[in-house]
């Protein structure tokens, strides 16, 4: 409330008016709302979606059964209020003066409304338990994501080769050959020797992968990674092009690249097993021991850390059972596989009816 002495009429009329003339300026607030909502929103979800595959892939280490929810709406909800009263008074024109009164109020609020809608049944199927098909992931290689980290996430074999196991056994560490070939393909990759194609044959419309190992001035220093390629997956030297196969290998002809792909779930479950947990964890039974790497490959693919508090700047935390994990900021390489992680997962979905979500700004 305002009180306001020694004003005239005209003046106060004019008080009393404003915010008449502050909400004609509300033309703006919608496609304001919308510049800046946009962006947040984005933001938010993507830090929810980071949080949520770190909880997921901490619950695995631990044996939890992971559930999947997707936001399908977003809903903006603003509510904008102003009201103006006024009072005259006026007094005797030898005294010269009017009384009068003003006020004004404005109030702004914001409910947002969020849709979760849970992956089940076959979208569940599909999108997390069924290992994902080789023309979904390798073309990923092509388009610029380093293939070693492509393979190290989302392959179990190639040409008999094993990858890191997360339920532990005597090979749960994977062979050394594995890694070496990923070290060499990174290799060729970098010096353009290494190119994965995609094609439909117009036969039998049914989609192939290749993969091309050297090309025209090739220099002299990929020499030994082409060999070394093709001796650890038993390749032909004579050919250039070979054809990416589903399933373990069986002996070949030497013009195929036998490949074992992981499901999301065996992905999520390898990242988990490769988490450094409190020894107390696992001696006492409620988790398993941390799967280490070898031939030369000790970094785990994410780096989770635990304790009792994540640093100030954590990329992505969580807490569990009395403790918090965390993956640094200034871990770019756990940061990019996590990057990874989440596209294999949205291509994984483009062929569901789940769709990306909904959100809805009210413009004006």
């Amino acid at each position: 409330m305002i009180s306001f002495r020694l004003l005239s009429r005209r003046r106060l009329i004019a008080a009393a008016m404003c915010p008449l003339f502050m909400m004609s300026g509300c033309a703006g607030f919608g496609p304001h709302m919308l510049r800046t909502d946009q962006v947040d929103y984005e933001r938010a979800l993507g830090d929810a979606k980071k949080r949520e595959m770190l909880a997921t892939i901490v619950g695995l280490r631990y044996g939890d059964s992971p559930s999947f929810v997707a936001v399908s709406q977003i809903i903006a909800s603003y509510t904008f209020d102003a009201n103006a009263a006024a009072l005259a008074e006026g007094g005797s024109r030898n005294a010269g003066t009017s009384y009068g009164q003003a006020s004004v109020g404005a109030s702004y609020s914001n409910h947002p409304t969020f849709t979760f809608t849970p992956t089940t049944g076959d979208a569940l199927a599909t999108g997390y338990i069924r290992p994902l098909p080789t023309e979904l992931v390798l073309p990923l290689a092509d388009s610029g994501v380093p293939v070693d980290l492509l393979l190290r996430l989302s392959v179990q074999s190639i040409g008999g080769l094993q990858n890191a196991a997360p339920l532990g056994g005597p090979t749960s560490d994977g062979n050394p050959g594995f890694f070496e070939l990923l070290r060499a393909l990174r290799r060729l990759q970098l010096a353009g020797q290494l190119t994965v194609s995609y094609k439909q044959d117009e036969k039998d419309h049914q989609g192939r992968v290749t993969m091309s190992l050297g090309a025209d001035g090739a220099p002299p220093e990929s020499a030994a990674d082409l060999a070394e390629v093709r001796r650890l997956l038993h390749l032909s030297p004579v050919v250039r092009e070979y054809q990416v196969v589903n399933g373990p290998a069986s002996g070949g002809n030497g013009h195929t690249v036998n490949m074992v792909t992981r499901s999301l779930m065996g992905i999520l479950s390898n990242l988990g097993a490769q988490i450094a947990v409190p020894e107390d964890d696992v001696s006492r039974g409620a988790t398993m021991p941390t799967v280490h790497l070898v031939g030369g490959e000790t970094r785990p693919t994410i780096v989770v850390h635990v304790g009792r508090k994540a640093s100030a700047d954590a990329y992505a935390s969580i807490d569990y059972h009395g403790a918090t994990y965390w993956i640094d900021n200034d871990d770019f390489d756990s940061k990019y596989a996590l990057t990874v992680l989440q596209n294999l997962i949205a291509l994984s979905q483009a062929n569901q009816d789940q769709k990306a979500p909904i959100l809805t700004v009210p413009a004006g």
